[in-house]
This record gives C-alpha cells, sequence and structure tokens, in this order.
C-alpha cells in the first residue's frame, strides 16, 4: 500500500466519481476513508466518526459483521466464481433463491432473478415487464409509470424512470415512453397541499388522469419507491400505495416496487412493500443484500410472473449478468439474510430511527436553517435546509457544505444532497451513536 502523502496527492487525479464533476473532486478533494468497525469509520489522518450514511444506505449490519466475511473467504476456497447462464448454475445461488423465496413470502413474491447490483436490478425488472405483456399477447404495453422525485439508478432504463432531472438532462434523449406523476411530497408540491391523506388522493387521480390520457393498454408498468430515499426521504400517506396497486390491478398495470434501498428492515418492516400492505408484482431488490461487502442483487418475483413465464416454451429470458447469483454475492448474502433475521434488525431500526427523527424536529424548533424534517419510519430521516423558511428557498451549496463539513468534524457523517441531508445510518446503532449524529449535525447548524 502507498504512503498516505501518495495518495493525498493522487486523491481525484486519475479516478472519476460517481455524482460529482471531476472539477469538483480536485478543488475539495474526497475523504480518504481507509479503516472501519462497528458504525464508526476512519479516514487517512486517523479521524473516527459514526457514519450516518450507513455506506451507501446499504452497510445494514456495520463494518463489523463476521459472520458474512467468514462466508465469503470459504466461498472463495470452494467455488470463487461461475456463470448461472443456460446450462450451469451453483449450490449456494440455488440455496439463496429459496431462502429470498421463504423470506419474501409475505409480500407474494416467490421466484429470484439474481443481478450485481441496484440499478442492474431495475433494468431487468424492466425488461421482463415488457416480456410479460409480449407473453401475453399485449405487445402494445411498452410505456412506463413513475414518481416525479423517484430514483430508480443509472442505466439507461432506470434514468429514464427517474424523477429527478439531475439524473437525466445531460444523458437526454432517454427511453421513450416514460412518464412521471407528482410525488406525494408534502412540503413541495403542485397542488400546494400540505395534508398527507388529501395529497395522496390527489396524486392517485393524477395517475390516474395519465393513465387515461396514454390509455391502459400502453402501460407495462408503474415501478416506484415505498419511501422515495434520494430524492430526500418523502413517506408517503399509508393509504398512498394500496390505491396506487389497486389502480395498476384494475388497469392490467405491472407494479414494481423499487426496493433497493427498503428492503431488509431499514423502514423498520421487513419490506417496504409490507409496511404498506401491497403485493407488487416485482420486486427490485440490492444493497444490504449483502451488507455492502459484495456487489449482489435481486429481482422477487409474484404469481403473475411465475404464471406468464413458467411452462411457456416461449419465455426464453434474453438477459443476464455476467455475474448473476455470483457464488461469492451468494453466501455473503446467505449469511447475510441469517444475521438479519437473527438480529431482528427492524426492532432497533424503528427504535433508533424514532429517536433521529424527534432529535430532527427538535432542532427544527432552534434552526431557522431546517425547513422540513421527514422520516419516521425506521432508519430513514431528512432535514430539507433552507435559506428562508416563508419563502422555502433552497439553502444555498455553500452553506449546505458547511453543515456537511462541520458535522463530519464533529463526529457525524453525514451526506448533502442538493438541500437535503440524508441519513441512513447502519440498523445496529446504538442510541449513543445516535445522539452523536445528532451533536455532530447541530454543530453545522450552529455555524452555517
Amino acid at each position: 500500500m502507498k504512503d498516505s502523502n501518495f495518495l493525498k496527492e493522487n486523491n481525484a487525479r486519475q479516478m472519476w466519481h460517481p455524482m460529482t464533476s471531476p472539477q469538483d473532486s480536485a478543488e475539495n478533494p474526497p475523504k480518504i476513508i481507509t479503516g472501519a468497525s462497528g458504525v464508526n469509520i476512519t479516514d487517512i489522518d486517523g479521524h473516527t466518526v459514526v457514519d450516518g450514511v450507513g455506506g451507501l444506505w446499504n452497510v445494514n449490519l456495520g463494518y463489523s459483521c463476521q459472520p458474512i466475511k467468514d462466508a465469503m473467504a470459504t466461498q472463495l476456497d470452494t467455488l470463487p466464481y461461475y456463470s448461472t447462464f443456460r446450462g450451469t448454475t451453483n449450490d449456494v445461488a440455488i440455496e439463496l433463491a429459496y431462502e429470498l423465496g421463504e423470506f419474501f413470502a409475505p409480500d407474494g413474491l416467490s421466484r429470484a432473478f439474481f443481478t450485481s447490483g441496484g440499478s442492474d436490478s431495475v433494468e431487468t425488472a424492466l425488461r421482463l415487464a415488457r416480456q410479460y405483456h409480449k407473453l401475453r399477447g399485449e405487445q402494445g404495453r411498452t410505456k412506463f409509470l413513475s414518481l416525479k422525485k423517484g430514483y430508480h439508478g443509472t442505466h439507461m432504463g432506470g434514468a429514464s424512470v427517474n424523477g429527478n432531472a439531475n439524473f437525466r438532462t445531460a444523458y437526454e434523449p432517454l427511453l421513450p415512453g416514460c412518464f412521471h406523476i407528482p410525488a406525494p411530497y408534502t412540503y413541495r408540491n403542485p397542488f400546494n397541499e400540505a395534508d398527507p391523506e388529501k395529497l395522496a388522493q390527489l396524486c392517485v387521480q393524477a395517475l390516474e388522469d395519465e393513465i387515461a390520457f396514454q390509455g391502459a393498454n400502453t402501460i407495462a408498468a408503474m415501478i416506484m419507491e415505498p419511501i422515495l430515499g434520494a430524492g430526500g426521504v418523502i413517506p408517503p400517506h399509508k393509504s398512498f400505495a394500496p390505491m396506487v396497486q389497486e389502480i395498476c390491478n384494475r388497469n392490467g398495470i405491472l407494479l414494481i416496487t423499487d426496493e433497493v434501498i427498503t428492503a431488509y428492515g431499514r423502514t423498520g418492516a421487513w419490506s417496504g412493500a409490507r409496511l404498506w400492505g401491497i403485493k407488487p408484482d416485482m420486486m427490485a431488490t440490492a444493497k444490504a443484500i449483502t451488507n455492502g461487502y459484495f456487489p449482489f442483487g435481486a429481482v422477487m418475483l409474484g404469481d403473475r410472473m411465475v404464471e406468464a413465464f413458467e411452462g411457456n416454451p416461449n419465455a426464453k429470458i434474453g438477459h443476464g449478468y455476467t455475474y448473476s447469483g455470483h457464488p461469492v454475492g451468494a453466501a455473503a448474502a446467505l449469511a447475510c439474510l441469517s444475521e438479519t433475521k437473527r438480529l431482528n434488525v427492524i426492532e432497533n431500526a424503528a427504535a433508533r430511527g424514532t429517536q433521529l427523527y424527534e432529535g430532527c424536529l427538535a432542532l427544527q424548533k432552534k434552526y431557522d436553517i431546517i425547513g422540513d424534517v421527514r422520516g419516521g419510519h425506521g432508519l430513514m430521516t431528512a432535514i430539507e435546509m433552507v435559506s428562508d423558511r416563508a419563502t422555502k428557498k433552497p439553502v444555498d451549496a455553500v452553506r449546505a457544505q458547511i453543515v456537511q463539513d462541520t458535522a463530519y468534524d464533529n463526529g457525524a457523517m453525514v451526506r448533502v444532497s442538493g438541500p437535503n441531508l440524508i441519513l441512513s445510518p447502519s440498523l445496529v446503532l446504538t442510541e449513543a451513536d445516535a445522539q452523536t449524529l445528532l451533536d455532530g449535525i447541530e454543530a453545522g447548524f450552529k455555524v452555517a
């Protein structure tokens, strides 16, 4: 390993970083993380902080989950790789598919298609949705519906259904036939409606209007996050998802829940679908499936997909990834799923999530920079920062960066995306860890 001077000198020189510009990385060198333990990370200068980002929504069990590391090491010694393309498979992938079918049975999902990550899972679900309708003789069902402010990864299909221009404009034209409806975002919405239940009804009406305008027989699927994550932690009213499912079912439209973030306990329920009491036709998962220790994902498939594909000689899936069902990833996922259930992380996610949410609400009473606080469903919390509460004008990037940097200096790694300060820590966070995050954030607000 090169020494620290070499690493600092070459930081962001040869490597382009996601979700920023090369110039920004050069002018504001990324923090070099060199170690991690529990829920803490340590940088190249030896500064240790509580990781309030949970890696990137994915390190649910923290950085010291030995059973996952042991499973990966054992698998590397046994079968480090083999393809699951036509004609071959591996034992751990078979076992994982069975265990995931058991885990997601309450969501009505019984089959798995393995991927290399979240964007892959979304792309797979979109493709299979189109293929499903073709198999049923409805070749005209090719369009997709999604929510504004929603995030669905970075592949061409995922970028096309993304509801945030930041992930779209530079790469347009994207996939045609993708349409977006207003999100149930009480702080900012085109209806100027602050009541969550009324807003849910207005958004659902917009969905019905769009379906009527496009023609139900042209739409393949609706994809949505049960709680919008990267868009700023936007939880809908509890009535929203059931209404969306009813509309999709009534119009023959598949419902895909993007649970790359929300699956495996983050919301305080085992899935976002279960949180809202719905049963999607497909669920895109990744991130916490291996605790971030290996790039891996799975699309879970429900009864309608099973009926259309299985026993049908024309249902060849002309899609897949070199690393679909990777044995090391599957071994990591099996160990992770076992630990996730053993620790019953949904209980701690709910308790610590409430602590963070209520702590942020308390900060809102003290600091005018806080325009809105969102959360209350597990360990997903966001603070939307403003320069003026009356006009809701978003805070400028300089002040937002001051908050993030000061929080880091005071022991809390947080993520600022636009005006939103987002918290998505590990689900094994302790009460003391959560307080450290709140204290670090407050230090940032004091000086911003």
